[in-house]
């Protein structure tokens, strides 16, 4: 699921349609921030809560491993990191990924500025689970992620679930595969609410999640305004907020937030709303009044991320594990913004065109697919069929919001 880079082939994944209820990241007043995921997704959260540190509360992590573990190699990654490169090429092992030698580049890293000082680590809250099932990233590895955090962290601020008989998911008690399966969407059923547990492991003491529907409503909203053509760095045009009732009228005083990285082949894009709905933190999010922010990964064709992976092993950005990482610095913005940190969006520019074909526009996240047409996000006009020879350009009018035409 992280990777499998060398042997994904896809030009037709199912895309969602667009939105014209495409709208800026709405500027809050949200506390408390703390941040989870699963597999890449897992990957990122640990990059985030160590480059950030200052910012950040705590971290769940599921089927992760230590900062920095790939050290900017995609064979590493595969092979060290995890089990997702060729066939018979796992090569995990206990202490494996060298926690010694990342705890130094760390160091490092925090006295060059780079990321937040290490001590900002020592009161996080930290949430991890690997499923003894787990062929994707045994738990090899995940134990050298304890290690690398009991060295900033007192090991009672710790808490590690290893005796779950899961597969590579995230483990839920009410929705997904049986808990022994590998494949898609990469939720799986296993009788234990993993979402629940690292929120009321990072927050302390919570009220029991909602029995019914969640309340809430989901708000989808502009990435480009916080990673120039986001598509081309990995990240999809659009990410999702939800907003449980609690936190939808006062601007979110008094409200968490909760930063959620999917997986590969989670995004919204693959999957459409089955992570957004299904991962087990929205019931949480209404009786808690916890904001969840959903940033959203998108793939690169052919070969550099298919699979809408984080950038956990520079396939987009060599400082992608730092606060100046394209992908970390559009997450931290999305926080700023969400926090106060950050002044309320501008304005669209008046006129910014592309000039691509219809295929290419699609997997960009300018426009989708409709019964093999292209047509364009926001306005839904036909750009004629969704194919390498037809080129069109348009013209971005809003967030998310295409005309076909032509720039001044």
């Amino acid at each position: 699921m992280l990777l499998r880079v060398f042997l994904f082939v896809s030009c037709c994944l199912g895309l969602l349609p667009a939105s014209a209820q495409v709208v800026p990241l709405p500027a809050m007043q949200t506390a408390n921030v703390s941040v989870s995921g699963l597999s890449s997704g897992g990957y990122m959260a640990v990059q985030f809560d160590v480059a950030y540190s200052a910012s950040v509360m705590g971290a769940g992590v599921v089927a992760g491993g230590p900062y920095y573990c790939a050290q900017g190699s995609v064979a590493t990654a595969t092979t060290v990191c995890s089990c997702t490169g060729t066939p018979y090429s796992c090569r995990v092992t206990a202490g494996g990924t060298g926690v010694a030698s990342l705890i130094k580049l760390t160091d490092q890293n925090a006295a060059n500025g780079t990321v937040d000082p290490t001590a900002g680590l020592a009161s996080h809250r930290i949430w991890l689970l690997s499923g003894t099932a787990d062929s994707i990233v045994p738990q090899a590895v995940m134990n050298d992620l304890q290690t690398y955090y009991r060295h900033y962290i007192n090991t009672a601020n710790i808490f590690y679930k290893q005796d779950l008989p899961a597969q590579h998911a995230m483990p839920t008690d009410n929705y997904g595969n049986n808990c022994d399966k590998l494949g898609s969407p990469y939720i799986n059923n296993c009788g234990y609410d993993a979402a629940g547990e690292l929120l009321k492991w990072i927050y302390g003491s919570l009220n029991n999640r909602t029995s019914a529907s969640p309340a809430g409503r989901f708000i989808e909203f502009d990435q480009t305004e916080f990673l120039s053509d986001p598509t081309s760095h990995g990240m999809a045009a659009s990410g999702y907020l939800y907003l449980p009732p609690g936190c939808d009228s006062n601007g979110g005083q008094g409200c968490r937030l909760h930063v959620v990285f999917h997986g590969c082949l989670q995004d919204a894009g693959t999957i459409g709303d089955t992570w957004l709905r299904h991962a087990g933190y929205n019931a949480w999010a209404d009786s808690n009044r916890i904001v969840l922010l959903y940033p959203q990964a998108a793939p690169i064709y052919p070969m550099t991320n298919p699979n809408a992976c984080w950038d956990w092993f520079n396939y987009d950005d060599p400082h992608y594990a730092q606060k100046t990482g394209h992908q970390m610095a559009a997450v931290k913005q999305m926080v700023d913004r969400l926090t106060g940190g950050a002044a309320p969006p501008p304005p669209p520019p008046p006129s910014q065109c592309y000039t691509a074909s219809n295929r290419d526009h699609v997997l960009a996240g300018r426009a989708h697919d409709s019964l093999f047409r292209a047509l364009a996000n926001g306005s839904n006009q036909n750009m004629g069929f969704d194919n390498i020879f037809i080129h069109t350009t348009l013209k971005r009018t809003g967030p998310n919001f295409y005309v076909v035409g032509s720039c001044p």
